[in-house]
């Protein structure tokens, strides 16, 4: 029954190419950068899944420049996608609400018009959202809502053998689990399934390993539909909704920044992925960056905590930096039962995009009572890439540090 719920997904899932936009200086320098979406995110470092450059190689060869991978309607929802974890199993309610605004607003706005007539719904889709329905399997929340996994949709429709099939790829070392059902088209935005066979392909197998499901056994507990109420015309966006009711944003390129997120959430080749980002980055900054007010949660640095818990709190390798108005800066880090470290402090900028940190007041918090600790931190701040969504900064003894903004504000 948990394959059955974990094919409910209602996509068809597949890896993505394995062409890297990092390792074509011609694709990479047309890939400009939009504000746009993310997986979910750990502190350590990820393998790079990047996307293929085939729809770049195709415009250069038809003489048409790429300004953009996706139109300022879908980039909206790519951006309210950004910082979310577990594709949306760790989402706040002001986060799912910033995202389900931009799902409407492109469910009424002009995609493909029947979209399963359409060869752009074909082939590989990686899932980057789903709602959280109380009928989730646990496969499903144990493999869709963790980042380290990567959740694809295949969709074939035009072939003798019509499938659709959903697949969780656990690693390129290790392999994948993949649900397949049996698909046809019942109008303009429809697809109906019925699963017929699971199987693991594990690396270290020469054979695959049937998942143990009886689907002739389970009748309509085996069939659903999958309603596509979205696709972009350039074929990269995707939403569709299922028959429980779970709706789903899927891609089959993705920005630039959910490259970088998706290295993170899988804690290899992230300075790789930083410095690539950082270089494409520095054809589209326009004047100084600032360091912009909000809540912003660190999510990976290149150092492992090597001193005293204390130590690390007050150097700013763990937890929030919130910053204020007029030059004001804390350090805010979750201790245990509620009790939290707190460290305030000030910068000054003292360069183009560099600033000088001195925090000097802190405090172990419990409720409204405070124990003051005796501990300071002095460095200068780099501040490598922002907007308002991700920071990057080279920080406390040249420590590279990638935030995320937790607060949901505009401001850029």
């Amino acid at each position: 029954m948990a394959t059955i719920e974990l094919a409910n997904l209602g996509f068809q899932l597949t890896p993505l190419p394995t062409i890297s936009p990092f390792k074509s200086r011609t694709c990479r320098s047309r890939l400009q950068f939009r504000n746009g979406l993310g997986p979910s995110v750990n502190r350590r470092a990820a393998s790079i899944r990047p996307p293929s450059c085939s729809l770049v190689d195709e415009q250069q060869k038809q003489g048409t420049e790429v300004v953009s991978l996706f139109n300022e309607q879908e980039n909206s929802l790519i951006e309210a996608l950004i910082g979310i974890q577990g594709r949306g199993r760790s989402a706040s309610p002001q986060q799912l609400q910033e995202v389900e605004r931009a799902v409407q607003i492109l469910e009424g706005s002009e995609g493909v018009p029947d979209p399963t007539s359409s060869s752009l719904i074909e082939g590989r889709w990686q899932l980057m959202f789903t709602t959280r329905p109380g009928t989730a399997s646990p496969i499903q929340r144990t493999f869709v809502g963790v980042d380290i996994f990567s959740v694809f949709q295949e969709v074939h429709l035009r072939t003798n053998d019509p499938r659709v099939s959903n697949i969780v790829r656990f690693s390129d070392a290790i392999g994948e689990l993949k649900v397949e059902a049996a698909a046809s088209i019942k109008d303009g935005k429809r697809i109906l399934f019925q699963f017929d066979r699971a199987a693991f392909s594990l690396k270290f197998l020469p054979f695959k390993v049937p998942y143990p499901v009886p689907f002739r056994l389970l009748g309509d507990e085996a069939k659903g539909w999958l309603d596509t109420t979205y696709l972009s015309r350039s074929g990269n966006l995707r939403i569709s909704r299922g028959n429980k009711g779970t709706t789903f944003v899927l891609q089959k390129i993705n920005e630039p920044r959910q490259i970088l997120l998706e290295a993170i959430s899988k804690d290899k080749g992230v300075r790789e992925a930083i410095d690539e980002f950082i270089s494409l980055n520095k054809n589209a900054a326009t004047g100084e960056p600032e360091l912009l007010e909000g809540e912003w949660k660190m999510i990976w640095s290149s150092q492992v905590e090597t001193d005293s818990w204390l130590e690390n709190a007050a150097n700013g390798l763990m937890g929030m930096q919130i910053v204020k108005p007029n030059g004001k800066l804390k350090f805010l880090v979750d201790m245990v039962l509620g009790v939290k470290f707190s460290m305030d402090g000030t910068f000054v900028k003292s360069g183009a995009n560099t600033y000088d940190v001195n925090m000097d007041d802190g405090a172990i918090l419990a409720g409204q009572f405070g124990l003051p600790v005796e501990l300071g931190s002095k460095f200068k701040l780099e501040l490598l890439y922002t907007d308002g969504k991700i920071r990057i900064t080279r920080g406390y003894n040249r420590i590279l540090f990638v935030h995320i903004r937790t607060d949901g504000s505009e401001q850029k």
